[in-house]
């Protein structure tokens, strides 16, 4: 693949939904509103009487008050509003600090001064209202945490109920797909809740709790909605995020609730998406996240405590399990820890045919033939693919989804939406013989390769071009054949571009294939053991969460090995690549100048360009590949 540099409405108090955030809004304005009136009354805005002269009083700064005090005749105060006559008849207006030397002034200059103490109704209520409102927002949080001890499934902490009751969910076990081992571990829990007589009578316990853990999309919350639907017992569902606030303990009190609640009405589910959010590891050194850890504390006391026979099963779901605490993974909390996988090409096979039931396809599109173009998809992604597929058919005027569709829709889900580009000719000729280098080493190694599906210069995201490849069935490992023929065809693109224009006309565009080259190659020679020089030894161990460090247990003379064992394993690649495509330049000229003509060739085409030399290539790939077995 060669790649481009480019980078309802609701009552006061009694939402009815739970939502607290409308009650909030009100408190916030009502003590804004009280704050604002009270700093208004404090800045001097009572009003005062003026006495039988209604002339519009001047206004007069403190400093001014203090200079003309010989012609102030009379001052009425009120807090620190200032009020009366001068000498010449004139109003005035003025606004002091409370100064016992400047009252006296006053008087000594025979102004006649009056002090009024009383307060008005305002004053009154810019005193109080701020109070008052206080005390009715502790009132209020007070009361949701009494709804909550007091139980109720309307009520609840803050006015936010953290559980849903799912009734009613139309979704089974009939359309989960794909995933059948897992689905079967479920089942039984379904089964035990309607036939528990039968596994007493055995002196089986159900399991407390069920973990499902798996990358995202592969079906956990699915699961979840077909145990609400198959089982005929309440069902409650959660977050674990919803267990976390602002205030401390609410996380707590919330366990507590929705655990109170369950009790009530047990037998019953309990199901935790994202669990991790509160099921973290605990550490010594978390000084700074204690309420989390309390809650975590809670869980673990609610999920197997003193009261142990509850009769809540407790299904908890992640994409982290192992950042998981081990006190909440133990036999009695989580029983089971089922890990759902990424579906293999015959769960992908049943994922399309459920899907596709909903959604108008063409009869021309083979699923199967999807179904080994979609390796490393979800049951989410698989579901995502034929919904893209169904808008490019409307957008393209169809009523139906045709093949078209659904190759356009993976193009665009693997590396990208189509680019509209306007690249030299040089660099369209040179994507061209680049992925046609790709195309024909592949083709000579299609014994240990999988099959060509088709080869483009179309760009989509990055990528300037690629070469896909459909796999026959699904691969748990590779032979070192396999492991040397897929980096001559990964460093085929590079070694056609130096055979066809020289070294020095050599393009960034193979950066993504030599990062997958080198990241295949490290991974044969230091964790899979297919190097004689490395020999047997993991040299590189997973770290924690499953990060990889570098050369984790390799000493330094060690380190030195693998690098250059590595880079003798993509020098002979190249070297092999290289040698395939000088002896064979015709018929990679071919492919080239196909690809510029079509833009893009179907696997077969590829096939039928290269069939006048396949067999002499072919029989010589095989030789190269054997021998390159033999290389240390």
């Amino acid at each position: 693949m060669k790649t481009s540099i480019k980078n309802k409405k609701n009552k006061f108090f009694g939402n009815k939904k739970g939502d607290g955030s409308s009650v909030f809004l009100v408190i916030f304005v009502a003590l804004f509103v009280a704050v604002m009136l009270r700093a208004f009354m404090t800045g001097g805005g009572a009003p005062m009487s003026m006495g039988a002269n209604r002339a519009a009083p001047i206004e007069l700064s403190f400093s001014d008050v203090l200079r003309r005090a010989p012609d102030i005749k009379t001052m009425q105060i009120h807090g620190q509003d200032a009020r009366g006559t001068l000498n010449d008849g004139t109003n005035y207006r003025a606004t002091i600090a409370y100064d016992p030397e400047l009252l006296e002034k006053l008087a000594s200059n025979g102004a006649s001064i009056s002090i009024d103490t009383s307060k008005t109704w305002l004053d009154h209520l810019g005193t109080w209202v701020p109070i008052l409102m206080g005390l009715l927002f502790i009132w209020w949080i007070f009361r949701g945490m009494r709804g909550a001890a007091g139980g109720g499934i309307g009520r609840s902490i803050m006015g936010q109920n953290p559980t849903k009751i799912a009734t009613g969910s139309k979704t089974t076990f009939k359309d989960v797909a794909g995933i059948d081992s897992e689905k079967q571990e479920l089942m039984e829990i379904v089964d035990f809740l309607k036939h528990k007589d039968k596994f007493k009578a055995v002196g089986a316990r159900v399991p407390r709790g069920i973990l499902l853990s798996g990358q995202p999309g592969t079906g956990k919350t699915l699961l979840a909605r077909a145990i609400a639907g198959e089982a005929n017992v309440p069902f409650f569902a959660a977050s674990g995020s919803d267990f976390s606030g602002i205030i401390v303990g609410l996380g707590v009190a919330k366990i507590k609730e929705i655990f109170e609640m369950a009790k009530r009405n047990a037998p019953c589910i309990l199901f935790i998406d994202e669990i991790d959010a509160i099921g973290q590891r605990r550490s010594q050194h978390s000084f700074n996240d204690q309420d989390r850890e309390q809650t975590l504390n809670q869980l673990l006391i609610e999920m197997d405590g003193f009261s142990n026979d509850t009769g809540i099963i407790v299904i908890g779901a992640t994409n982290r399990a192992d950042m998981l605490d081990p006190a909440l993974l133990r036999p009695g909390r989580f029983d089971r820890q089922v890990y759902i996988e990424l579906p293999d090409m015959a769960g992908r096979r049943e994922i399309l045919d459920l899907y596709s039931k909903k959604v108008k396809i063409d009869g021309k599109v083979n699923l199967q033939d999807v179904a080994r173009g979609t390796t490393g998809f979800s049951g989410a992604d698989l579901e995502n693919l034929l919904n893209e597929a169904a808008l490019h058919a409307v957008r393209s005027g169809r009523h139906e989804i045709a093949p078209a569709d659904i190759e356009e829709a993976r193009d665009k889900i693997l590396m990208g939406p189509r680019k509209i580009r306007k690249m030299r000719p040089e660099d369209i000729k040179l994507t061209a013989y680049h992925e046609a280098g790709h195309a024909f080493v592949s083709q000579v190694y299609a014994d240990v390769t999988d099959p060509i599906h088709k080869a483009t210069i179309i760009p989509r995201g990055r990528a300037l071009g690629m070469v896909q490849h459909l796999p026959i069935d699904d691969k748990v490992s590779m032979t070192i054949s396999e492991v040397r023929a897929n980096l001559a065809v990964s460093l085929a693109g590079r070694a056609a571009e130096e055979v066809f224009f020289g070294a020095d006309k050599i393009t960034t565009g193979a950066e993504s294939d030599i990062a997958s080259a080198t990241r295949l190659a490290r991974y044969s020679i230091t964790t899979a053991g297919l190097s004689p020089k490395i020999g047997m030894v993991a040299v590189n161990q997973a770290a924690a969460f499953n990060s990889r460090a570098p050369l984790e247990n390799a000493s330094e003379k060690t380190a030195e090995i693998v690098d250059g064992e590595i880079r003798a394993w993509l020098d002979r690649a190249y070297a092999d690549a290289s040698k395939l495509l000088r002896a064979n330049r015709e018929t990679v000229r071919r492919l080239a100048e196909e690809l510029l003509a079509k833009e893009t060739l179907t696997g077969d085409q590829i096939k039928a360009i290269v069939s006048g030399r396949k067999k002499k290539a072919s029989t010589r790939g095989r030789k190269d590949a054997k021998s390159t077995t033999k290389s240390k």
